[in-house]
């Protein structure tokens, strides 16, 4: 006896920020998605007409009991991992831990209740509820760079007039107020002299050790010269020595 399992599928669109939750419970529809890899490509016409010309890329999913794919697990069951700081679907709580999960492999299988998809390509038709609005980002970006690619700056443009401010609601007997953040990574005379410094002390240092290691070679030269002369002067004495010894013998 066969079972058709139905599976949803969380297709989201990152050039307008919406996503959509579908749930499919025909085979024919999910036998597409079955031993696929996560970041793989998949034709999105399998699921129906109105997907006609939309490509779908893999980007996770969940089992039954909700344990996350794990990418580079070439594996579509479940298997326990000791991970640590850095690793995907694992974050640490203390310094230097590691723990075992349970992790499923980056291969689709029947057994998932969640796909998580994202549109790379758009098709033909419009998504109701994906590709025909659009949610507005609620903070802008931060860092000195993306500010630079979200208005289309030029290097000599000053980054800090473009900042996006968010207005603030407006509280009983105070004025309206608004709020940017501190830009990121935001190169100015201040930074500039700092790593100027920065390189300075970097080539005084160098240049110190470089003198002190020279001082300690002469060093060590002095101290050979000392002990080599040493043990000459004190071989010297001992020839001095046993010549005395014979000439007294044979008198």
């Amino acid at each position: 006896l066969f079972f058709c399992l139905a599976m949803k599928l969380n297709i989201s669109y990152p050039s307008t920020g919406c996503q959509k939750l579908l749930e499919v419970d025909d085979e024919h529809k999910l036998r597409a998605f079955y031993d696929k890899r996560m970041s793989q490509e998949v034709d999105g016409e399998v699921l129906g007409e109105e997907f006609k010309g939309y490509v779908f890329k893999i980007s996770g999913g969940n089992d039954k009991q909700g344990f996350p794919m794990k990418q580079g697990i070439l594996s579509a069951g479940r298997v326990r991992l000791l991970l640590k700081k850095g690793a995907s679907c694992y974050k640490q709580r203390r310094t230097g831990e590691r723990k075992r999960k349970s992790v499923r492999g980056c291969i689709v299988a029947a057994n998932l209740s969640v796909l998580n998809l994202v549109i790379v390509k758009k098709g033909e038709g419009e998504l109701p509820g994906l590709t025909d609005n659009s949610h507005l980002r609620r903070l802008a970006p931060k860092r000195a760079t993306k500010i630079r690619k979200l208005f289309n700056l030029a290097k000599d443009d000053d980054v800090r007039k473009y900042v996006v401010r968010r207005e603030l609601p407006a509280k009983e007997g105070k004025k309206a107020a608004s709020k940017a953040p501190k830009i990121q990574r935001l190169v100015t005379p201040v930074v500039l002299q700092r790593r100027r410094a920065r390189i300075a002390l970097k080539k005084t240092k160098a240049i110190k050790s470089r003198e002190a290691h020279a001082e300690y070679e002469k060093l060590l030269v002095q101290r050979a010269k000392e002990a080599k002369q040493a043990r000459q002067e004190q071989a010297s004495k001992r020839r001095s020595a046993s010549s005395k010894k014979a000439a007294a013998a044979t008198k």
